[in-house]
């Protein structure tokens, strides 16, 4: 039985989420082996997994993210990036417009794909056009050089475009199962890193109101 690592937190402390991408994480994938060993860390359930639909997974990402009661760290990879980068363009406006911070303090962003010009599989297109805005939190961009999702190049001008720090991770294909990571410590150091030079700094600025107003529902 494994043993999960236990993380003394209070409100302020960050809740980690994760944001799997297209058919969820399986048992061998690096943020399944997260969410079973550390306490700190919790997946999303964005339903559809295999049938992915762009809103539903905005409002379903938006329902963890307010459920968690304070701070969040995102943790994505894959389709659950441009989730994440959707979520962020979607309702900075709306927290803007109810004066409320900003719940997400945090991202690091695992092998985001190419939805745009050549989507490997046409679900992914789904999520199409990629936003390019910067997004409104710290956040680290991790990209593999011989990821068939996307282009090492490609994903420094995303990280560009998203304000990211981009990561090398050297070459270790989509960053997933098949890479064979096991529980992918260079990405706990990653996850550390960001909290300790970024978040840690954001994290005490964050306050979410005691009775937080949803943002409006996307439509079908």
């Amino acid at each position: 039985m494994t043993r999960r690592m236990r993380v003394p937190h209070n409100e302020q402390t960050p809740a980690v989420l994760l944001v799997p991408g297209l058919s969820g994480s399986g048992p061998a994938h690096w943020q399944t082996i997260w969410e079973e060993q550390h306490a700190d860390c919790s997946k999303v359930d964005l339903a559809k997994w295999d049938d992915p639909h762009r809103n539903t997974w905005i409002n379903n990402l938006n329902l963890a993210i307010r459920s968690a009661g304070r701070p969040v760290v995102l943790v994505a990879h894959s389709l659950g990036c441009l989730a994440v980068a959707w979520w962020a363009k979607f309702e900075q406006a709306s927290l803007a417009e109810r004066g409320e911070a900003m719940p997400v303090v945090g991202a690091l962003m695992v092998a985001p794909p190419e939805v745009d010009f050549f989507p490997l599989d046409e679900r992914v297109a789904r999520f199409a056009p990629t936003p390019t805005e910067p997004l409104p939190f710290p956040s680290r961009l991790i990209a593999s050089h011989d990821d068939p999702w996307m282009g090492f190049h490609t994903a420094q001008a995303l990280a560009r475009r998203w304000g990211s720090t981009l990561v090398d991770a050297g070459e270790c294909g989509h960053i997933n199962a098949d890479s064979g990571l096991g529980e992918w410590s260079f990405g706990r150091e990653q996850l550390a890193l960001l909290m300790q030079h970024d978040v840690a700094i954001a994290a005490p600025r964050a306050s979410l109101s005691k009775t937080p107003v949803p943002a409006p529902r996307l439509e079908a």
